[in-house]
């Protein structure tokens, strides 16, 4: 498994139309990928076979101009130990036939690296699918409460402090 950062347009967007991706593919693109090093393609023998999308953010807004409802501010507040910015991980997605193979390790030793090599201190990833859910509880991410209001779990890492 390859990961790459950025994207070509019109490749991701046949990949998107092909696998019947829900939801708005300009709306994503638009809203919240602001640069291309925002999406993360997953490659296998060059063939897109799954994407993940992060941004920055804080505990107030969940993007720019959307404000986080109280649940979600206390929850992130408790978790973060107050008002901060930091990291969200958006989504992540990889086509059936690839799960269960170990690639979702294999992309969070890469994202975490690259994150803190982008000088980044703070990670939050929201998680309902239950490997998501274990590959967070295995490698340390703090939280992981449900919240109602969006029916996720939360969970933060601590990726240390830039100097």
């Amino acid at each position: 498994m390859k990961f790459s950062v950025g994207y070509d347009l019109e490749e991701f967007g046949a990949y998107w139309e092909r696998n019947g991706y829900g939801g708005d593919l300009q709306h994503l693109l638009k809203r919240v990928i602001k640069d291309s090093s925002q999406l993360i393609v997953w490659r296998e023998n060059e063939d897109i076979v799954g994407h993940a999308v992060w941004h920055e953010t804080n505990t107030e807004e969940h993007r720019k101009g959307d404000l986080r409802d109280k649940e979600d501010r206390e929850a992130l507040k408790k978790l973060l130990g107050g008002k901060k910015d930091f990291v969200e991980l958006h989504e992540i997605w990889l086509m059936k036939e690839y799960r269960g193979k170990g690639y979702g390790k294999e992309f969070f030793d890469f994202f975490e690296r690259f994150m803190k090599d982008k000088r980044y201190d703070d990670l939050v990833f929201y998680a309902h699918h239950p490997a998501a859910v274990a590959i967070c509880r295995e490698r340390g991410y703090k939280g992981g409460g449900y919240l109602e209001g969006i029916g996720e779990h939360v969970f933060y890492l601590s990726l240390g402090k830039r100097t």
